[in-house]
């Protein structure tokens, strides 16, 4: 391993007896997984596939909750004294098939809480005392309300899905599957995203590779911030790499374009973005003989390389550089860092999300103790292990998106698998 600078310098998250006079009634996919098949919001890692489950059997049991307090009512009004009322079971069950049912449900469940509550008050001759009417009234009234509610949730529901599908397409179209071969056939990579919220579709995270003139090159990085304008600089980074990694004969130019890119985009933006935008990242590339590995570090986690007997090193910088889009603060030389890259070796870059994931005790995921000793058939298998390994050791509570990329060299050349093929 040397140190070369691009200068060419060395160095460096309710009884029977229905009242009390006056007493009135109480008040419904991910790890996103792209390289040799599309990102699916459904797709999911065999350690979340055990808490999909779960909530699985929970889903079914609360579909019958309503029912249960009709029942739980009906029960109660016989077995319980004098001056006590079931009319909070009646009125609590079309609520909570408001927020759990179809619209057909609930307005099933509204009317069946009315019907059993008058035959209960007819059953018992009270059905003309003054109470009892109120008390039906009221409960029509709720059950109303109930089937309003339920139409309001559907709306939203139908609203909240469309958004989700623009949201998948958005993350295909920046961060679109990558081929499974580079540099002719000498090289497999792989990608996977990870969002640390299951509704999420689309972060800050990103991963991309550009075959070039100077050998294939690939980028992974994490922007500072969330929400849509942490997706603007992830498309604005994206679309900069891929055409400097064309252009540029050397990493430093491409960070160069890339910073200057940034810069572009933080002019139109106001406050604190505007001062303090910037993105973390690590560019990598192996020549057109695939021998050799270059990497520049910009401000982030440093790569894990692999080797085909089990042997695990990190690709850390001698001197540290500041991200992307900072460079008003200083400018210096980019630290080109230069290796092997043998047969059967692969190259492993990930966000933060990675090494800042925690276990109970609070101890932060070490990528390098984890994944040494371990052999792997391909880029795939690899990433399918170790998100499984982040999330087992975090039991599944990952506290911030996670974006992998994985590149091997291959012992032989390979066909490539085509994009399409099953």
């Amino acid at each position: 391993m040397r140190p070369v600078r691009e200068d060419g310098g060395q160095g460096a998250g309710p009884g029977r007896g229905r009242h009390r006079p006056g007493r009135g009634p109480y008040d419904d996919s991910r790890v996103y997984r792209v390289g040799s098949r599309a990102l699916e919001p459904g797709d999911r890692s065999r350690g979340t596939d055990v808490a999909s489950t779960g909530e699985r059997r929970v889903g079914w049991a609360l579909r019958w909750l309503p029912a249960a307090l009709i029942i739980t009512g009906a029960v109660f009004y016989w077995v319980t004294p004098e001056g006590l009322t079931s009319s909070p079971f009646f009125e609590s069950a079309p609520l909570v098939a408001a927020g759990l049912l179809s619209l057909r449900a609930t307005v099933i469940t509204a009317v069946a809480a009315v019907v059993v509550d008058v035959l209960l008050e007819i059953a018992n001759g009270t059905a003309e005392y003054s109470e009892s009417i109120i008390e039906m009234i009221s409960q029509s009234v709720i059950g109303a309300l109930a089937i309003g509610m339920n139409v309001l949730i559907q709306r939203n529901y139908r609203r909240l899905t469309s958004a989700r599908h623009v949201a998948v397409a958005a993350q295909r179209a920046v961060l679109p599957n990558p081929p499974d071969g580079f540099g002719g056939g000498l090289l497999r990579v792989a990608a996977r995203y990870q969002a640390a919220d299951a509704d999420a579709r689309i972060g800050g995270d990103l991963y991309a590779v550009q075959e070039s003139p100077y050998g294939v090159r690939c980028i992974v990085g994490d922007v500072r911030g969330k929400g849509l304008e942490a997706v603007e600089s992830v498309a604005v980074v994206v679309g900069a790499f891929r055409e400097a990694a064309e252009q540029e004969a050397r990493l430093a130019g491409v960070a160069r374009r890339l910073e200057r890119a940034l810069q572009r985009e933080e002019t139109g933006r106001s406050g604190l973005d505007r001062v303090e935008g910037f993105t973390t990242a690590v560019l990598a590339e192996v020549d057109r003989d695939g021998g050799t590995l270059r990497l520049l570090n910009r401000g982030h986690p440093a790569p894990l390389l692999l080797g085909s007997d089990g042997g695990a090193r990190l690709l850390q910088p001698h001197e540290h550089a500041l991200p992307l889009g900072m460079g008003d603060l200083g400018t210096w030389p980019d630290e080109l860092l230069e290796v092997t890259f043998p047969p059967g070796a692969s190259l492993v870059l990930y966000t933060d999300g990675v090494t800042e994931a925690r276990n109970a005790a609070g101890v932060f995921y070490d990528p390098l103790e984890r994944m040494a000793g371990r052999v792997f058939d391909g880029p795939h298998e690899l990433l399918d292990t170790l998100l499984d390994d982040v999330t087992r050791y975090t039991g599944g509570r990952v506290a911030d998106d996670m974006a992998l990329f994985a590149l091997s060299r291959s012992r032989s050349r390979f066909l490539p698998v085509p994009a399409h093929a099953p």
